[in-house]
């Protein structure tokens, strides 16, 4: 078996907001990674499986990269540059319509002294359906002489083009070997994390202008019934007494309106009937708490 088939890790990488959550989830044909419109939303390096033919492509979701400020932003960066340098491929994207921009310019100077020589890094050029043509070659163009990739794609993560041939090719390029996950496993995170990020996804959405990153959700409990259903119970962490009142708003409706909205994505992504109920708790100083890190699949010690 181990001669027919092909499996590895592949890193995304790049700004925040450039389109990789989008793009595992389009890869992988299922959501396991959240997706906001709100920057710096993927903290824990989610992984993805996708397969390809008889090639298995494991698929790890780094943060993006940006100036680190508080203990969690470093933690998660370091996370990124982590989980990069052990893939056997990195895809860096950045955005069409920004080109190459002083976040992009210093991630590429970060390849050069964290990313292990000879480790092949393809460009992926997503949202191109925002620039015209000509915009698109010289920014290749431009790419491609300020570091040496392997293979450039352009791609609409969001609509799907061009995500096909890049699925292909790193099929193509990943080391023969055998799989690492049962062929129906699409991700190596348990399910109650990825519950998790469904709610804090839509608290995000729905927050998104009063507590962009104040909040946490942890999966407290989780009981498969005989009756074929799943009851889900999850605490909303929050920093401030404040913003447990923005959370549930008036009469609890905005915590209401979140929990309606993330059962049916946990609904159709667990193939079940799901019973979810929301707590919010306050923890001050839950950004100070090496468990709420561990919950996140990140290293608290990585925050120093």
């Amino acid at each position: 078996m181990a001669g027919e088939t092909r499996a590895g890790f592949v890193a995304l990488i790049g700004e925040p907001n450039a389109g990789k959550s989008t793009l595992l989830n389009r890869m992988v044909g299922a959501k396991v990674s959240i997706v906001t419109h709100k920057v710096q939303t993927t903290r824990a390096r989610i992984r993805g499986v996708a397969m390809e033919g008889a090639t298995q492509i494991v698929f790890v979701d780094t943060p993006g990269l940006f100036r680190p400020r508080r203990r969690l932003d470093r933690a998660m960066v370091a996370a990124a540059w982590g989980g990069a340098a052990d893939a056997d491929i990195i895809v860096l994207l950045i955005e069409a319509h920004r080109g190459l921009t002083e976040g992009a310019k210093a991630i590429i100077e970060s390849m050069r002294d964290r990313i292990p020589r000879g480790q092949a890094v393809a460009l992926a050029i997503n949202k191109i359906d925002r620039v015209k043509a000509e915009t698109l070659l010289a920014l290749t163009e431009e790419m491609n002489n300020a570091f040496p990739f392997v293979e450039t794609f352009m791609i609409s993560a969001e609509k799907g083009y061009g995500v096909d041939k890049l699925k292909q090719w790193l099929a193509g390029e990943l080391p023969a070997g055998p799989w690492f996950y049962p062929e129906d496993q699409i991700a190596d995170v348990p399910m109650r994390n990825i519950a998790a990020e469904i709610t804090r996804e839509k608290l995000t959405l729905r927050l998104h202008e009063e507590l962009p990153y104040q909040l946490t959700v942890e999966t407290e409990k989780w009981e498969d019934r005989p009756d074929g259903s799943t009851r889900i119970d999850q605490i909303v962490y929050v920093a401030r007494d404040g913003h447990k009142g923005i959370v549930l708003g008036n009469k609890g409706e905005t915590i209401k309106a979140i929990g309606q909205q993330a059962r049916i994505d946990m609904t159709e992504f667990l193939e079940r009937p799901v019973h979810l109920f929301l707590q919010v708790k306050v923890r001050p100083n839950w950004l100070e708490e090496p468990e709420r890190y561990s919950e996140m699949g990140l290293d608290f010690k990585d925050g120093n």
